[in-house]
């Protein structure tokens, strides 16, 4: 082959690093497109326990990177890391296979979801900063091809993202509880094939330009040219900024009073680069260049914080809020998570020939100017569908229009910040750092998703559950209930229009095991309340088993539901209905962030417009300085 070729073509192992992560997340994204579905439509978890739930998983999936980049760098390599990491995954989807299929027994489902997010969480951090390590080292230092292969394979990354919430929406969001397994199923699947097909290809097409096996040895190890001789550990840096760990957890538990899940993300996000950056054996340069990483990081936090809102609270925007009938037919909201993927495979091959058209002219911006473009791009995607909410009725529904723009601006941000920001890390990171640099990387996501979960919670409900009760010792108020059959043509009148329910009262008391329960409940035979269809349809659609209501008072609603249970005794299956009462708030106070409360969602989305236009802003009068820290690489 000639020189002229080997410069212009990509080497064949991109590929075969391009289809196993495209499997891969698939499986990931599979899941991720059910996950808040499966927890609020199957389990009946509220949308702030699911949201909190969602919030800890995404950032814990984003965090264990730290630690499969440092095993890969010192112990393992790659190569194995990947392949642990998989199986791992593969047996996480698994588990939650069973979750779903023991949906109506929420004392094992409820088990078996959390195993397999444990699953998937460490699975995920051995698989994810190794890879993306792996597609920097197929190329000599210099090669300018870099930041193109780092796009072609995150279009790898972004045809699974596509197919994966079509495939696995179409198996489990049928509107069937029982479905979601499927889609599960399918997820783990896809992480099968990522396995088969890495090992099979690995030894032939992953290999240096010289054709040396890539990721077989640790990294620190490729460094020195022996196992043998690896960097020693600093014990005294281990245990100062362990220190600075356990005080900052100390702080973020007692004085901010996070949660647990929060608390260490945000501790280690500060405490682990700080460790990296102490290092004595690094050079001057090294440090500087280091210094970038962690700056271009501490931005990307609101990058993704605002991005991320796509598996939660733009999620619960697309059920309840935007109209997505489509001749004749009703889109899946899982079906929405396929719209920044595919507009990443159609738009990334015009980023490829910008960045590339640009390079040849000595015009390319740098990589801090392309992440302040990208920062800028998010904000303009919010502003978009601020103006599409403003000042519309809480019951109206938007066209799916204002979601696919805001899905398809926001891909054009992606493209300039998340692509270019794996390839400066792998140009800017000393190669004996560069996996656990990516996992540090990997860090600040794990830190903005779980801020994503926070702001996530700032959406503003026009109605919210508060409470389950006891089915066993709420019998006096199940049988009023059922003397108050609502007209099932409410469910598809007029969402402006009003139904009038009966007033009762009710005494809550605790059971023997401790829960709340509904007792000495009577109905005023002269008292109604007027209640908004619109409320009634909300709390419809966030349960479709309820079917009956009460007034408690002028805010809390009473509710009935019953649920299909089959358990098993003595061996044999036996099929049962389980009744509920669960109360709702249908006036829940508004949230505040910093003082300023959210009133409605064109606040909501204008928190975003706000959040990453400053950080655009900020960080594009930083770049030049950044610029010099990097001593040459751009």
């Amino acid at each position: 082959m000639s020189t002229t070729q080997s410069n212009s073509k990509h080497p064949s192992g991109l590929y075969v690093l391009f289809v196993t992560e495209m499997w891969e997340r698939f499986s990931y994204y599979g899941m991720r497109a059910l996950f808040v579905l499966f927890m609020t439509k199957a389990l009946l978890f509220d949308k702030a326990l699911g949201s909190q739930i969602y919030g800890s998983y995404t950032g814990l999936v984003y965090l264990t990177p730290l630690l499969g980049g440092y095993m890969a760098d010192r112990y393992w390599g790659n190569r194995k890391s990947i392949i642990i990491g998989g199986i791992l995954m593969a047996l996480g989807q698994l588990l939650m296979f069973f979750a779903g299929n023991f949906y109506q027994q929420p004392e094992l489902a409820t088990p078996f979801m959390f195993a397999g997010l444990g699953f998937l969480i460490f699975g995920n951090g051995f698989f994810k900063p190794n890879i993306s390590t792996m597609v920097g080292q197929l190329y000599p230092a210099g090669d300018k091809r870099v930041d193109s292969a780092f796009t072609i394979f995150y279009m790898g990354i972004n045809l699974g993202a596509f197919i994966a919430p079509l495939a696995c929406g179409y198996l489990g969001d049928t509107g069937k509880a029982a479905d979601f397994k499927w889609g599960f199923l399918a997820a783990c699947i896809g992480m099968c094939l990522s396995i088969v097909l890495f090992v099979f290809l690995k030894n032939k097409y992953i290999v240096t330009p010289e054709g040396e096996q890539i990721g077989v040895k640790p990294n620190s190890a490729r460094e020195v040219n022996t196992l043998s001789e690896k960097a020693p550990v600093n014990y005294k840096a281990i245990a100062i900024w362990g220190g600075v760990f356990l005080g900052l957890l100390f702080l973020f538990l007692t004085k901010l009073e996070m949660d647990v899940v929060g608390s260490f993300i945000f501790s280690l996000t500060i405490a682990a680069p700080g460790y990296i950056i102490t290092d004595p054996s690094l050079s001057k340069i090294e440090r500087q260049r280091i210094w970038v990483i962690y700056i271009a990081a501490f931005f990307v936090i609101f990058f993704w914080a605002a991005f991320e809102q796509a598996g939660a609270s733009l999620t619960y925007f697309a059920e309840e809020q935007t109209d997505r009938s489509f001749f004749g037919t009703t889109i899946p909201t899982s079906y929405f998570q396929s719209i920044n993927a595919v507009a990443i495979v159609i738009f990334a091959p015009l980023f490829v020939w910008l960045w590339g058209g640009l390079g040849k002219r000595n015009m390319e911006p740098a990589s801090p100017f392309k992440q302040a473009i990208g920062l800028f791009l998010l904000a303009v995607g919010y502003l978009v569908i601020a103006f599409g909410v403003k000042g519309i009725d809480p019951s109206a529904k938007l066209s799916m229009v204002w979601l696919v723009s805001l899905y398809t601006i926001h891909t054009f941000g992606e493209l300039c910040l998340s692509p270019i920001g794996l390839s400066m890390v792998n140009k800017l990171s000393p190669v004996k750092l560069a996996s656990l640099l990516m996992g540090v990387w990997f860090l600040s996501t794990a830190a903005a998703n779980k801020f994503a979960g926070t702001l996530s919670a700032l959406y503003p409900e026009e109605v919210r559950a508060e409470k389950l009760y006891s089915p066993v010792a709420s019998t006096n108020a199940m049988s009023v209930l059922n003397t108050n059959l609502l007209d099932q043509s409410i469910w598809s009148a007029d969402p402006k229009g009003t139904s009038q329910l009966k007033v009762a009262s009710a005494k809550i008391e605790k059971t023997a095991e401790g829960k709340d329960s509904l007792v000495n409940v009577t109905v005023d035979s002269v008292k109604t309340a007027t209640v908004s269809n619109y409320h009634l349809k909300v709390i419809k659609s966030n349960n479709g088993n309820f079917d009956r209501a009460l007034m408690l008072n002028d805010t809390l609603l009473l509710t009935h539901d019953s649920l299909d249970v089959v358990k098993v005794v003595d061996g044999k299956k036996i099929s049962s209905k389980e009744e509920r009462v669960q109360t709702w708030n249908l006036r829940p106070e508004k949230p505040t962030f910093m003082s300023f409360k959210i009133t409605d969602l064109y606040d909501f989305f204008m928190l975003f417009v706000f959040m990453a236009g400053a950080a655009s802003l900020v960080l594009f009068a930083l770049s030049w300085k950044l610029l010099k820290l990097m001593n040459g690489v751009r």
